[in-house]
């Protein structure tokens, strides 16, 4: 696995147009590999006051094009994602963040799994979280994280003139791991819904 970042240019047009729709990276976070597209997790971030693009991809792709057209025009510096992997041990503890589509499944007519809808209060996604550690291999430790944002986004799908509204929700805190194998295939897949749109990315540093 590889870990690319990227710094955007918040003078760019482009840039400020796929801040609103998210659906604007993806599409060229994906033509960096035209043909036998893999999975990829994306996510924007920011630190020290400067916007990035985070990508997780399974192997290093050229991402020349996604500098060209959203960055400043440094190059996009990319990390060996696996030393992070190996480091992943039972007990240890995180520093994390997600941002992620936190939703809960209502039943409908002609549907096994039912209509997502977004958990739009903080005790709810809160709550949503919780359940989701218990599933991906984590504790979260008590008073010690919390949801630091919560965003819609509205945009068109495609060139249809349907609509994707959906929610991001940004969670930042501590958590345990509690079982290794389990956690590292979230941190490679993600959590939850809208990956094409940047959620779903879990990331973790400064091991306690």
């Amino acid at each position: 696995m590889y870990l690319t970042r990227i710094q955007l240019d918040l003078t760019k047009t482009k840039t400020m147009q796929a801040l609103v729709a998210p659906k604007l990276f993806h599409g060229a976070i994906e033509c960096a590999e035209p043909e036998g597209r893999t999975r990829k997790l994306w996510r924007l971030d920011t630190l020290n006051g400067n916007q990035y693009l985070l990508i997780l991809t399974e192997s290093p792709l050229d991402f020349s094009e996604v500098v060209r057209q959203f960055g400043t025009g440094t190059c996009a510096e990319t990390k060996k994602y696996d030393v992070l992997l190996d480091r992943i041990t039972n007990g240890s503890k995180w520093q994390f963040r997600l941002k992620a589509n936190p939703v809960v499944y209502k039943k409908i007519a002609q549907s096994k799994r039912g209509k997502p809808v977004a958990h739009i209060t903080t005790a709810y996604q809160e709550e949503w979280l919780e359940k989701q550690a218990a599933k991906h291999g984590f504790a979260l430790e008590e008073d010690q994280w919390l949801v630091t944002e919560s965003k819609w986004y509205r945009f068109r799908k495609g060139d249809s003139r349907q609509y994707v509204r959906i929610l991001a929700v940004t969670y930042e805190g501590i958590l345990t791991v509690t079982d290794a194998e389990c956690f590292q295939l979230s941190l490679m897949q993600g959590i939850g819904r809208g990956k094409a749109y940047g959620l779903g990315m879990l990331t973790v540093a400064g091991e306690h």
